[in-house]
């Protein structure tokens, strides 16, 4: 397929998507994916297609993207094969990998989390319906062996894993990444409830997640509780209540000082990832020292959002889960990668 073809491809799926996704047969395909992975609901199912349609499938995104690079880019001499491996914690956390290979004229081989394999069934279905020749571009498999390239995500542990096994191949291995969020107690309640949706959407699972708070000195939480209550049927998710009542019970017996509204933990803590339930936070004297402070370990975390210009990409309350085609995870620009393994 040439690049034209590819954006149009591209476009139609997100088209066709946006057609199905209240149907009785999507709902019933969407029911399935759940039954595969219990932290999966519908709405999350929903919110994960959509964004994928807004920032993915949606035209003019796509040529936006495409003009970001030189043309030679999208159109490698060579075509190569490309293994994906992609995780299962939130759906469809792949795609975007799979449009960057497919994007880019390579031949995209994914090996899909067992909890997360309904949905890119699916989807791969639809896109033979709209131009069969997609067949050529992404083959889903259950191995990975004597590929040209991969894009690997997972943990700490299996990054080792994949290090391996594909170390001696052009590689992007992507391990344990957390986000925060940077406060000034000036935030008004529409962007305390954005950054809600930051904490709370699929459960706070995903690497873009926030995890932690970085709030002034004296900083009262009493506004940020008000401006989430909306988000206390979580615990309604028993998995997600079985992880508060855990880390609750641990606080209580060990006198851990914490606040607690019911369905959220705020504990003080240095660290940047925080357990399922519970946020972390910290306070900060001087921006420049916190700067400082989020250079030093830029490597560990994937997202920093903030009403401040606090890093250089910061991102707006209630953004940090709608990455677009150009947000690359652990900051390594795939394109750029891609274009390297056949030039």
């Amino acid at each position: 397929m040439k690049l034209e073809e590819r954006i149009v491809l591209f476009r139609d799926l997100g088209k066709s998507l946006s057609q199905k996704i209240e149907t009785e047969e999507f709902n019933e395909l969407l029911a399935f994916a759940k039954s595969k992975n219990s932290w999966f609901t519908i709405d999350n199912l929903k919110k994960s297609i959509q964004t994928i349609v807004d920032k993915y499938l949606n035209e003019s995104e796509l040529r936006n993207f495409v003009a970001l690079y030189p043309k030679e880019y999208f159109e490698p001499k060579e075509s190569k094969k490309v293994g994906i491996v992609a995780a299962g914690n939130i759906p469809l956390v792949g795609f975007q990998d799979i449009i960057h290979v497919i994007m880019t004229g390579h031949v995209a081989v994914y090996k899909a989390s067992s909890q997360d394999e309904i949905l890119i069934q699916y989807i791969l279905k639809d896109l033979k319906s709209i131009n069969p020749d997609i067949e050529k571009a992404l083959v889903l498999a259950d191995r990975l062996n004597n590929l040209d390239a991969y894009v690997a995500t997972g943990s700490g542990n299996t990054s080792r894993y994949f290090d391996y096994y594909f170390g001696s191949k052009p590689n992007i291995i992507r391990k344990n990444r957390t986000s925060v969020a940077v406060l000034t107690g000036e935030e008004n309640k529409i962007e305390l409830s954005d950054l809600g949706n930051d904490i709370f959407s699929y459960f706070g699972l995903g690497c873009r997640n926030i995890a932690k708070l970085f709030v002034p000195e004296g900083y009262d939480f009493t506004p940020f509780f008000e401006a989430i209550e909306y988000w206390n049927t979580i615990s309604m998710h028993s998995k997600y209540n079985n992880n508060y009542d855990y880390m609750k019970s641990i606080y209580l017996v060990n006198g851990v000082q914490h606040l607690d509204n019911g369905f959220l933990l705020i504990k003080n803590d240095e660290n940047l990832a925080s357990p399922i339930s519970t946020l972390f936070y910290e306070n900060y004297t001087d921006l420049d020292s916190l700067r400082k402070r989020l250079e030093s370990q830029k490597e560990e975390i994937q997202v920093v959002v903030s009403k401040l210009p606090i890093t250089e990409n910061s991102y707006r309350f209630g953004d940090s889960q709608s990455p677009g085609l150009a947000d690359y995870a652990d900051n390594v620009d795939t394109i750029k990668f891609l274009a390297t393994i056949a030039p």
